[in-house]
């Protein structure tokens, strides 16, 4: 019996919220056929129009039970008509999963579904996210989050990772990674990787730091403390890590650690260096220091990651 996945739109909807994760299931249902049904369903059916003004074809809103909901972002407030009826759906229908790509968040929110819970959605809605929803434990560094039968991810590309998850949840890691390969997806990235590697490669919200972002980069190896940062701003310290923060979300502090992070995961999982070797080259001092920060943020070792990507690569 297949499972039914019912992709919910909405004018305005963002495209690639809908194309990534069909083309995942497409794949998955490829090399295990017979495993899932794919529903594109909006409020009143017919053609809907993207935000790029391109448009798909839907059906109604319609009775459940589903295997999976998988409510889409974009320009939501488009039409509230349509967020109204996509809402009272969303209370009424039954389903194994709900799960969200992007700023689709909003609409479990406002239903209700997310109270209580862990989730994400897309870093530049992060802070208008928890002003409005402060009953949900928002976590809007993270690529995707599941909390029990509910699952969100963050922007755009991210549905993608979202999609893989839900694949190996319902089918193994055999045909998840099967499916990353097809998709040419260098590696499925665990749900615990950050949103915010996108954000330093723009310098923060505004492009304030971008400057100090890219020396950080260059000097990971040495003390990076908030002085020696904030006099590279030409900043006091308070001031610097106010606005620092202001402008990424996070401390300089935890900043340094992702971006040692990050370069640490990339050259774990793309060479066979030795992890002493790496750890020292990003700063972290020694290996049993850059495993107690993999934990933390990736839930996995370093050397469970470099099997992974052998196993992908």
């Amino acid at each position: 019996m297949p499972k039914t996945i019912a992709m919910v739109i909405h004018p305005g909807f963002q495209i690639l919220d809908v194309a990534g994760p069909v083309s995942a299931f497409e794949m998955a249902e490829h090399f295990r056929p017979g495993s899932y049904e794919l529903l594109l369903m909006a409020p009143g059916g017919g053609e809907v129009e993207s935000s790029s003004r391109l448009s798909m074809s839907s059906s109604c809103l319609m009775e459940g039970p589903f295997d999976t909901v998988m409510v889409v972002g974009g320009e939501i407030i488009r039409s509230m008509e349509a967020v109204h009826e996509i809402l009272g759906w969303l209370r009424q229908t039954s389903a194994r999963r709900v799960t969200s790509v992007c700023s689709g968040a909003y609409l479990l929110a406002e239903a209700g579904l997310l109270d209580g819970r862990r989730a994400t959605t897309h870093w530049i809605s992060s802070d208008d996210f928890a002003r409005r929803y402060p009953r949900i434990k928002l976590d809007a560094e993270r690529i995707f989050i599941r909390d029990g039968h509910v699952w969100t991810s963050a922007g755009i590309s991210a549905g993608i990772d979202l999609a893989l998850a839900l694949i190996e949840d319902d089918l193994g890691p055999a045909v998840a990674r099967r499916t990353a390969q097809q998709l040419v997806v260098h590696q499925r990235r665990h749900g615990g990787q950050s949103q915010f590697s996108a954000l330093m490669e723009l310098g923060g919200r505004t492009g304030r730091f971008a400057a100090l972002i890219d020396w950080m980069q260059e000097h990971l190896p040495d003390p990076l403390t908030v002085e020696r940062l904030a006099d590279r701003a030409a900043m006091s310290p308070r001031n610097f890590a106010r606005a620092f923060a202001s402008e990424t979300g996070m401390t300089p502090a935890k900043a340094v650690e992702r971006l040692r992070l990050e370069t640490a995961r990339t050259a774990i999982e793309s060479g066979h260096a030795p992890f002493e070797q790496i750890a020292e080259a990003v700063g972290f001092g020694d290996a049993g220091r850059m495993r107690r920060a993999f934990l933390r943020s990736y839930g996995q070792p370093p050397q469970a990651l470099r099997r992974a990507a052998t196993a992908t690569g």
